[in-house]
């Protein structure tokens, strides 16, 4: 056999581990989303069924993923500390994912948001370490954005099942408790996937090929983390969606997790979409997926049944790009040894100005809705010139 045909076989089996590699990532992602999906769907009633008002709700939510995004700047140093980024990962799905059906036991506001803090938590330990795992695999299979698209539209089919199971349970009158409970089930289907992953690929880090990023992607990162942190303060938590919804019974209770499922079906089909585009244009992609899904703020709290679809629909496509599309702008410009570490920083920055953006629409809320549709915009818009910059910067490139 010739040199170049091993060669070709060579890159073939390459990018088969780095596919499989992805894929069972995606699997524990769809089955853990399944789990803590269908608890976000339900939680904000949830906490106003035991007395809570709509600013609890923005400040457990905004709280909850405040310290679940400024804990990574520690567990992503840490899983580069120490290089245990599969013992990391475990540890953090396994608290992430049995705070959920815990909240069947919860008999009022503040151990249900204690339990939804410890969910977030969880999540906060494993993701800087997985997601450096997942940025091994990006080379082989064609580039970040494929990569992390991949795993975001699989992870989305759990956030569209997770929903259903939640507003199956509420339709036959089982009540969020039971809701809860059943979620117990992929949550195991998760750590038994996660363990399976584990034993394939021991060392996922022989996937990747050490990229050297230059000068120019690290200004450009710079510009793109400002960006990203208006993005994120204008956009809201589902639990204040959620909330409204249900206060001013736009749809029904059961209906409202059935919405959830839609946003994470469009959000999923967005980051399949959008991921190999990203991989050829660039971060000149965020612009349009920024200012078209901007729009689910109005439709969303000022308009009916059909409005809220719609928003829905909008507030996912904006998710699915924000959470595939960031990861892999950051992960393609940080050499191997570092990556968790920068991605800890960059969730940190995109998770406060979450939490601010979220008590400050949840305080606008309580006021009138039409201030919190109001703030959305205009942080949204706010980025626009500085993802032009990138564009501009691309194409000159």
């Amino acid at each position: 056999m010739d040199p170049q045909t091993q060669m070709g076989l060579s890159d073939a089996t390459a990018a088969r581990r780095a596919l499989t590699f992805v894929v069972l990532l995606g699997v524990v992602s769809l089955f853990a989303d399944m789990t803590y999906e269908g608890s976000r769907s339900i939680w904000g009633p949830y906490l106003g069924t035991l007395g809570a008002t709509g600013a609890i709700v923005g400040l457990v939510a905004g709280g909850g993923e405040l310290l679940g995004y400024v804990l990574r700047l520690f567990t992503g140093a840490l899983a580069d500390r120490t290089k245990r980024y599969w013992a990391i990962t475990i540890v953090g799905y396994a608290i992430n994912l049995l705070a959920v059906p815990a909240l069947a036991l919860a008999g009022n506001w503040p151990v249900a948001a204690g339990l939804v803090i410890l969910e977030r938590s969880g999540k906060a330990l494993r993701t800087p370490a997985r997601d450096a795992m997942l940025s091994y695999a990006a080379k082989d299979m064609g580039g970040a954005g494929w990569a992390f698209g991949l795993h975001e539209a699989l992870d989305s089919i759990g956030a569209v099942l997770g929903p259903l199971i939640a507003a199956a349970v509420l339709f036959l009158h089982g009540g969020y408790r039971h809701a809860f409970a059943w979620l117990l089930l992929p949550a195991l289907a998760a750590l038994a996937t996660l363990a399976i992953a584990r034993a394939r690929f021991p060392q996922p880090e022989e996937l990747d090929g050490r990229p050297v990023p230059d000068a120019k992607a690290l200004r450009d990162l710079k510009v793109f983390l400002a960006a990203t942190a208006l993005i994120a303060a204008g956009y809201s938590d589902f639990a204040l969606i959620a909330f409204h919804l249900a206060r001013d019974h736009v749809v029904a209770n059961d209906v409202v997790p059935g919405l959830y499922a839609v946003a994470s079906l469009a959000g999923g089909l967005t980051a399949l979409a959008l991921g190999k585009l990203f991989d050829r244009q660039g971060l000149s992609v965020l612009l349009w997926s920024t200012l078209v899904p901007a729009l689910y703020a109005p439709l969303v709290f000022l308009g009916g049944p059909w409005a809220a679809l719609a928003g829905m629909v909008l507030w996912g496509i904006g998710f699915g790009a924000h959470d595939s599309l960031f990861r892999a702008a950051v992960a393609q410009r940080i050499p191997r040894e570092r990556r968790a570490t920068v991605l800890g920083v960059f969730n940190a920055i995109y998770g406060s100005a979450w939490f601010a953006g979220s008590v400050l629409l949840g305080v606008l809320y309580d006021r009138n809705p039409l201030y919190t549709v109001t703030a959305a915009l205009v942080l949204q818009i706010a980025a626009v010139p500085l993802l032009w910059s990138l564009r501009r910067s691309h194409r000159t490139a």
